[in-house]
């Protein structure tokens, strides 16, 4: 059936009008074939309304025509002439909070015939209302990377949904990407440079909050800021192995406990150190301020300057942050050395695998229980 369009007004080029009635005449000859599969959605402060081509589409334009639930008339909206494989789509900004709206979608051929699709669509905009803003955000810099970490405020919100993460470079945003954890790891920051980092958070109708205060970091090449994986989520980054040369990359496939001193993994009862073949750890973790206390330090700094000589086992030991664990193992010369870690951060990145960030040191000097970075003596 081919049918001829009365009582319709339209603005070509505002692109607004109104459609008091649907009201078709027949006539003869064939029509535009219709859309169908017609639906809109809201998300993000505005509504998406798509159709799919019907079989014997045949380049034709379409028109969308909405109108609140609450009026008699239709107005026209858009005039769509190009769609994507068999999909088309047309975004309407042009909507309020506290509404619902109803959208026609019908194709027009050469001559202005128009065939509408068989049923019409309802969407309801909520009011736009956005999560908290996320707090406390800070930045743990690392060797080649920045891990951003912020507090949990956001979820207040009963519609939280994820944050987003932006780089703020001289005022201009770039996101980075987005996770529904409070961790986020930057592997594209370089050593030497600082970034600024800051959050916002979106609910499940796609509402963003304002940007959290800014964190910054610098990545640098030390024993500072060491990235360790959970076995069960990232098993080839998941080994540390104490090494004597800073060029020499510490972090190793956590396999075989022949190839590591220890390695990470995580349970429901938290995180462990689980050793390797040729490691043994002090009994007791230490509750520190920093791995060391040097010259010009705060006098409340606590760190653990000598290894205790006795009192090592080879079980598993569970990792708490602001802790220093000392370690004794077989170095590459056959004799033993010890070394520490310190805990600085224990949590998720933004794929949800587990991970902790820890400083270490590592004595050079065979059986000398001094622990002293990099250090002969």
């Amino acid at each position: 059936m081919r049918s001829i369009l009365l009582g319709l007004t339209l603005s070509m080029v505002a692109l607004t009008g109104c459609r008091d009635e649907l009201i078709f005449v027949e006539e003869p000859g064939g029509a535009p074939a219709a859309p169908r599969a017609v639906a809109a959605s809201y998300y993000a402060g505005s509504v998406t309304v798509t159709w799919e081509l019907a079989p014997d589409w045949n380049g034709e334009a379409f028109r969308v025509y909405s109108r609140r639930t609450t009026d008699n008339e239709w107005f026209f909206i858009a005039e769509v002439t190009s769609c994507s494989q068999d999909f088309c789509t047309y975004e309407d900004i042009n909507v309020v909070a506290d509404e619902s709206y109803e959208y026609l979608v019908s194709a027009v051929d050469d001559d202005g015939t128009e065939t509408d699709a068989a049923t019409t669509v309802v969407v309801f905009v909520p009011q736009w209302v956005a999560p908290p803003i996320p707090d406390a955000t800070s930045v743990i810099a690392l060797d080649g990377a920045n891990y951003i970490l912020w507090g949990a405020a956001s979820r207040a919100a009963g519609d939280f949904s994820h944050y987003k993460i932006y780089l703020d470079d001289a005022g201009t945003s770039l996101l980075l990407g987005e996770t529904d954890s409070e961790g986020f790891l930057d592997l594209l920051a370089q050593n030497g440079s600082t970034y600024g980092y800051f959050v916002t958070a979106v609910d499940t109708d796609g509402h963003e909050s304002d940007g959290s205060v800014i964190g910054e970091g610098t990545p640098r090449p030390d024993f500072s800021g060491e990235l360790l994986y959970d076995f069960a989520d990232v098993p080839a980054n998941s080994g540390f192995l104490f090494s004597e040369d800073e060029s020499v990359v510490p972090v190793v496939d956590g396999s075989d406990p022949a190839d590591f001193d220890f390695r990470l993994e995580q349970d429901i009862n938290g995180w462990w150190m689980v050793l390797g073949d040729n490691a043994a750890v002090y009994q007791d973790g230490f509750a520190t301020t920093a791995l060391k206390c040097g010259v010009g330090a705060d006098a409340t700094c606590v760190d653990v300057p000598v290894a205790p000589v006795s009192g090592y086992v080879t079980g598993d030991m569970q990792l708490l942050t602001e802790t220093s664990y000392v370690l004794r193992v077989v170095g590459s010369d056959g004799e033993l050395h010890f070394g520490i870690i310190r805990v600085t951060h224990l949590g998720t990145d933004q794929n949800g695998d587990d991970l902790m960030i820890f400083d270490w040191a590592y004595q050079l000097q065979a059986n000398n229980p001094d622990l002293v970075i990099g250090s002969g003596g």
